[in-house]
């Protein structure tokens, strides 16, 4: 009698042990969000190079990788580029959308626009900025926000902060700065 009670015993704590951890885990995953505020130094002539930017790294990317997938964006004057189909490798895309930054929770699964040629641009000029022509002041235009999806897709939400211009001699500048805020998804969930 002893051994039926220890073997039903043992069973019973065994066949509770397996019903307990074959429970579904519906912890929600771990979401890993970057967060950086940084500035880029763009050059003012349309004769010259962009600069690209990488936000994996957050980091300006050499020229000399144009043709890779490490830059995601570009940007010369107030012309913004994309490391996809026309300019790069990666399947970088833009979506410029109005609504205050820190209420864009999640990037859309659609609607991505890309560089398809060297004259239509994903971001147009204008439609990110207000220009003074009395004072030539770039102003980012209140309540926009940047969604990027990466070249090697990733998600990101970028705010433009202020464009200034560097300080210079002479007549004509040389740089303008842009200083920016984003918010980089490194675990490549859509949730910001």
């Amino acid at each position: 009698m002893k051994k039926t009670i220890l073997a039903t015993a043992v069973l019973g704590t065994a066949l509770l042990f397996t019903v307990s951890s074959c429970k579904k885990d519906t912890a929600t995953p771990q979401v890993t969000i970057i967060e950086k505020t940084d500035s880029v130094k763009v050059n003012f002539s349309s004769a010259t190079a962009y600069t690209f930017f990488s936000f994996k790294n957050d980091a300006i990317v050499a020229n000399s990788d144009s043709a890779t997938t490490k830059w995601d964006f570009g940007l010369r004057f107030t012309t913004f580029i994309l490391n996809s189909h026309t300019y790069g490798p990666g399947n970088a895309g833009a979506i410029l959308q109005t609504g205050i930054y820190s209420n864009v929770t999640a990037a859309p699964d659609a609607g991505y626009a890309y560089d398809t040629t060297a004259s239509q641009k994903a971001i147009k000029d204008g439609s990110w900025y207000d220009y003074n022509p009395t004072t030539h002041a770039f102003s980012p235009k209140a309540g926009q926000t940047f969604i990027f999806r990466t070249a090697d897709n990733y998600y990101v939400k970028m705010e433009l902060l202020a464009v200034d211009y560097e300080a210079f001699t002479g007549p004509v500048p040389q740089r303008l700065i842009y200083r920016f805020r984003y918010t980089y998804q490194s675990n490549n969930s859509k949730s910001f």
